[in-house]
């Protein structure tokens, strides 16, 4: 069964390949970016692609959204992502494509090898594997910045303290390119289209300070 693993941390995306190759997956290509990952699934076209939601260079979404770019190519293709936390929306995107079979674990979840390998094998054959975790918050009752991830949580609460994109990147080591990325997907995430009349930030920030 041919896997196309992407996974940045090098130490993890070793362990993974052993661990894969362990019990009869074949990696054809492990890569540590979001770029690269696109094109690895479009020429290999993998029995399941094991991927990271968050990968360079802007470790947003990157992962989830090149194999979801994929599928467009390769209908059905089977996508197993894996993320440090629970990030609802990124599920809910990754469900509501058709066809092909879909997972989402935590990477905690990785350690014990006979759920993970059991994963794996399920999504390959058209199945679904989700966290518990991710379910269970999933069904829960969502508050407004429920849809955030943390990162945009911590722009959103620099933001509130008046801070600059200069001054937020400068806090969160990021850079002033990554803070507007994720500024642009606050006001997304909570239907703040552009408007004339209103400001965005003023709004978003009042999002916060009331929940």
């Amino acid at each position: 069964m041919r896997v196309v693993l992407a996974e940045d941390l090098a130490l993890l995306r070793d362990g993974l390949t052993r661990l894969l190759e362990a019990f009869d997956f074949e990696v054809v290509e492990a890569v540590d970016n979001g770029p690269a990952l696109l094109p690895a699934l479009l020429k290999y076209r993998p029995d399941v692609a094991v991927v990271d939601v968050r990968l360079p260079p802007t470790f947003t979404d990157e992962g989830l959204q090149a194999a979801l770019a994929a599928r467009i190519e390769v209908p059905g293709l089977p996508i197993l992502v894996l993320s440090q936390h629970v990030e609802p929306l990124y599920a809910r995107e990754l469900l509501s494509g058709s066809g092909g079979g879909v997972g989402y674990l935590l990477k905690d979840r990785v350690s014990n090898v006979g759920q993970f390998v059991d994963a794996v094998r399920r999504v390959a054959a058209g199945g679904t594997a989700m966290d518990p975790e991710v379910v269970s918050q999933l069904l829960a009752r969502r508050e407004p910045l429920a849809i955030l991830t943390g990162r945009e949580r911590e722009v959103l609460a620099q933001m509130a303290e008046g801070r600059s994109n200069a001054a937020i990147a400068a806090k969160l080591y990021i850079t002033e390119k990554a803070i507007s990325k994720h500024i642009n997907n606050i006001f997304t995430k909570l239907a703040m289209p552009p408007s004339d009349d209103d400001n965005r930030r003023v709004l978003a920030v009042l999002t916060y300070l009331n929940s």
